[in-house]
């Protein structure tokens, strides 16, 4: 789903239990945010509007993939540092921009296993569980910008939009 678009901005529902289709829909996001590539994804960006979201942070040739699966991920801390990391989304192709968040933060979330799992996070991870856990909550990275830069970038995205539509 590309911005503009009003589910991208809509507060998701939490999953109220875990099913043989939200495990299904954490397989198929994994692959889609492999296939991208990208690092992180939200349901609400394939359309579903839960709290569920995946990532997958590992960078370095040779270093075996962690896959990970979060349904309704809450930050439970947050570092008074700050962390600047380039973003980018998926909803929003090509563009990136600087984004200030937590350095750190403490997320707990309910793990396909039916378990509550806490991990913390910091570095890329932290910038990315953030970021998508925005998603949720039908916030952008973009929302994080000034709104000129904001204004612009989704000028480019409803242009591209009309000439995908084109086709």
């Amino acid at each position: 789903m590309i911005h503009p678009d009003p589910r991208l901005k809509k507060v998701t529902e939490p999953v109220a239990e875990v099913t043989d289709d939200i495990r299904a829909l954490a397989n198929d996001m994994l692959e889609t945010m492999y296939d991208a590539p990208g690092i992180g994804l939200a349901a609400p960006q394939v359309a579903v509007m839960k709290q569920m979201l995946v990532m997958d942070c590992v960078k370095d040739e040779g270093e075996a993939p962690r896959p990970m699966v979060l349904l309704n991920p809450k930050v439970i801390w947050e570092s008074e540092e700050r962390g600047t990391y380039e973003e980018g989304c998926l909803s929003i192709p090509d563009q990136y921009a600087e984004v200030e968040r937590p350095a750190e933060v403490k997320v707990e979330w309910l793990g396909l296993d039916g378990e509550t799992h806490q991990e913390a996070f910091d570095g890329l991870w932290a910038t990315c569980v953030q970021h998508e856990i925005d998603h949720l909550n039908g916030k952008l990275f973009i929302d994080y910008l000034k709104p000129l830069k904001r204004q612009m970038i989704t000028r480019k995205m409803q242009k591209l939009k009309r000439e995908r539509a084109r086709g």
